[in-house]
């Protein structure tokens, strides 16, 4: 997919209203962008154990991934071929998986093993009817599909991030999943990702975490497919206190070593020494978004340990709860006849405009 050329960030303008309140752009999004991109859709947790498989969803396909005798990870469209029926309704270890409207049965490797009542048909070959193949990946924990066959591969979307994670030192292969949360927002899915890529509503919409941050040293940098935020604790000032003043202390090497990285077109890893986070944001409708959080930590224990992650927990709710109103705000501004398109601040803007600009390729305006 080639870059078509775009003005300098200090003369562009964001995207116009209409992309975030016509229906027939989101069908657009749907099929060049969702369903063109790796989607995280399970937990390789899920499916560690030879026959695992589990039901997933992107968007409105149903897929099914397996882990099959051989012990290659494999997913498909949870499609039958016969009459379309599901061949697998909940996660669960098994064999083969069955259609349970006629009973075809299938292998973990998508061959179709036995079809009842079939021997009459003619120029019918089971072997012509597998299930039909997805491609899907994995990187530590997070398990992903896409449904292009020529998409990038998902090493190549993810660039850096896996070498810059693992020379941090983070073993994020130990983390496991402490909580999951879902938020519908009454935004489009947009509006909620322009908001997770930049720093500079801080001041205003998250006053807690602005006292956090060193605002000066926030900066976003972009790649092809990727952005990555440095979001620095800001040292101390005379006269505060931790656990009254703040919640976090500045760290020798820290403000070096958390990561903070969003892949296009809607997934977030927020990553620190004994803990990580991932955020999905999904489109429900055109002005309806559900954003998935996921907490894994390396320890999650009892005792002082389980309360500074309960804490962690809720101060990242607070941060949502605020961004909730804000998105929701945003999308009743985008509905005004007032209101066609802004322009950004060339200091702070960057990562939005480099999401949106990703948009416009993908969907070919």
């Amino acid at each position: 997919m080639t870059q078509a050329p775009v003005p300098p960030l200090s003369r562009a303008s964001t995207l116009p209203s209409r992309y975030y309140l016509e229906p027939e752009v989101l069908e657009r999004e749907t099929e060049r962008i969702f369903g063109r991109t790796w989607q995280l859709v399970a937990r390789y947790e899920e499916l560690q154990r030879v026959g695992d498989f589990v039901p997933v969803t992107v968007l409105d396909e149903p897929v099914v991934i397996t882990h099959g005798t051989d012990g290659e990870l494999r997913a498909f469209y949870n499609v039958c071929r016969h009459r379309a029926g599901q061949v697998a309704l909940t996660k669960g270890n098994r064999k083969s998986l069955q259609c349970r409207y006629h009973g075809w049965t299938y292998g973990l490797d998508g061959a179709l093993r036995a079809c009842p009542e079939m021997e009459d048909t003619e120029n019918f070959r089971k072997d012509d009817f597998g299930l039909l193949p997805v491609r899907v990946d994995r990187w530590g924990p997070f398990v992903f599909v896409n449904l292009a066959s020529d998409a990038p591969p998902l090493a190549d979307v993810m660039g850096a991030i896996p070498g810059e994670v693992a020379a941090a030192g983070y073993d994020v292969e130990s983390m496991r999943l402490v909580e999951r949360r879902e938020y519908l927002i009454e935004c489009n899915w947009k509006v909620y990702v322009d908001n997770y890529l930049e720093g500079y509503h801080l001041p205003i919409a998250h006053p807690g975490l602005f006292k956090e941050l060193d605002y000066d040293a926030y900066r976003v940098e972009e790649f092809r497919y990727y952005s990555k935020q440095h979001a620095p604790i800001r040292e101390l000032r005379p006269g505060e206190e931790i656990g009254v003043d703040r919640r976090y202390l500045r760290q020798p090497g820290a403000e070096e070593s958390a990561l903070y990285y969003w892949c296009f077109p809607n997934t977030m890893f927020n990553i620190y020494q004994d803990n990580m986070s991932s955020n999905v944001i999904l489109p429900v409708g055109v002005d309806r978004t559900l954003t998935i959080f996921e907490w894994f930590f390396a320890e999650p224990g009892s005792g002082p340990g389980w309360e500074s992650m309960q804490q962690t927990i809720a101060f990242s709710d607070e941060i949502q709860q605020e961004d909730i109103v804000i998105c929701e705000q945003v999308q009743r501004g985008l509905r005004s006849r007032s209101y066609e398109a802004g322009r950004f601040s060339a200091k702070r803007e960057n990562g939005v405009y480099h999401f949106q600009n990703l948009v416009r390729e993908f969907i070919g305006e």
